[in-house]
């Protein structure tokens, strides 16, 4: 079974989630943030709420799902689908799939090689004032990196139209848990050699606490926004290649991608639900990918040709610094 694209011709949103669990005993380790810790909040009726994985962190790890790390690409069906390829010398550096901020990242866009910047330039003229033309914008970065359109991207370089050349997510996923209990533990780094050592050079005993958490309820939510996916008026094929896309990343990332972190490995407990629209189901992942597979095909005539764009890593050069003469205010000359 495909995927129904006439059923989701006028939805606005396709709206899905998921019912997870702890993969063994009942504790978690959430994501935590560096001047937050947890994220925990509480809803109005007291319901303990708390995030279990952020919509950043959700759309890193449903691109992780379509790369094949042993071989360093695109898993063998989805390969011929455009990305950009970071090289330092002889070496695989990085890529726009792995990368945070895809396009935008600093290894594409900031090193000596300009190769992909000056595409970009050249692909964004005429988008240098008034409203940015998202359709124009969506055709460029479809070109060489279709997740950046599934996922968002902002192109935050004056250099290009002033930096405001951004595409929303249209893709975006969380991971919350309900009625949640702190799971307080701990334990010690023993030093089988020295317990008193000097702690701060990583000698001696080192106590430490652990906080986890159980759930009532741990949910995984996924928006695909078919209306601003529609708004910019793609080719069919192409539209359809990312609707496709996003549903093959959201079942790869469910049952494959779950380990979350070391004390987070969590596990769907049911079938991905659709609440909207209603009557439409969600194909299995190997039909999905097949159909991937198809329209990959079908839209090489709107792909970088070669598919792979190359990136030489090199550090920008830093400005030379002035000498002391050219530092020294120069005197007037005097007639």
């Amino acid at each position: 079974m495909s995927v129904a694209h006439k059923t989701l011709a006028t939805a606005p949103r396709l709206l899905m989630q998921a019912e997870l669990k702890p993969l063994q005993g009942n504790r978690f380790q959430p994501t935590g943030f560096a001047d937050l810790g947890p994220a925990r909040y509480t809803l109005p009726d007291g319901t303990e709420m708390l995030l279990v994985e952020s919509v950043q962190s959700v759309a890193n790890r449903m691109e992780l799902a379509c790369w094949d790390g042993g071989s360093d690409d695109l898993i063998a069906e989805l390969r011929g689908l455009p990305y950009i390829q970071v090289r330092s010398g002889d070496r695989l550096f990085t890529n726009s799939v792995l990368e945070a901020h895809r396009i935008n990242s600093p290894y594409i866009l900031e090193g000596q090689d300009k190769t992909v910047f000056e595409k970009l330039k050249q692909g964004a003229a005429g988008l240098e004032s008034g409203p940015v033309n998202l359709k124009a914008l969506a055709e460029l970065v479809f070109r060489y990196d279709p997740g950046s359109v599934i996922h968002g991207v902002f192109l935050a370089k004056k250099e290009l139209a002033g930096g405001r050349l951004r595409l929303p997510r249209i893709l975006s996923g969380f991971i919350e848990a309900s009625q949640v209990r702190v799971a307080e533990s701990g334990g010690v780094k023993n030093d089988r050699v020295d317990p008193s050592g000097d702690t701060r050079q990583g000698f001696g005993n080192v106590p430490f606490h652990r906080t986890e958490f159980t759930a009532r309820k741990i949910t995984a939510f996924f928006n695909l926004d078919l209306a601003l996916l529609r708004g910019y008026a793609l080719p069919g094929e192409a539209t359809e290649l990312l609707i496709a896309l996003s549903l093959f990343k959201v079942r790869r990332f469910l049952y494959t991608g779950l380990r979350l972190r070391t004390a987070c490995d969590l596990q769907v407990t049911g079938e991905l639900e659709v609440t909207r629209p209603e009557h439409f189901a969600i194909p299995a992942e190997d039909e999905l990918l097949k159909e991937c597979t198809e329209l990959i095909s079908s839209c090489k005539k709107h792909f970088a040709d070669p598919p792979v764009t190359p990136v030489e890593w090199k550090p920008a050069k830093k400005p030379a610094a002035k000498s002391a003469d050219e530092n020294e205010p120069q005197e007037a000359d005097q007639e």
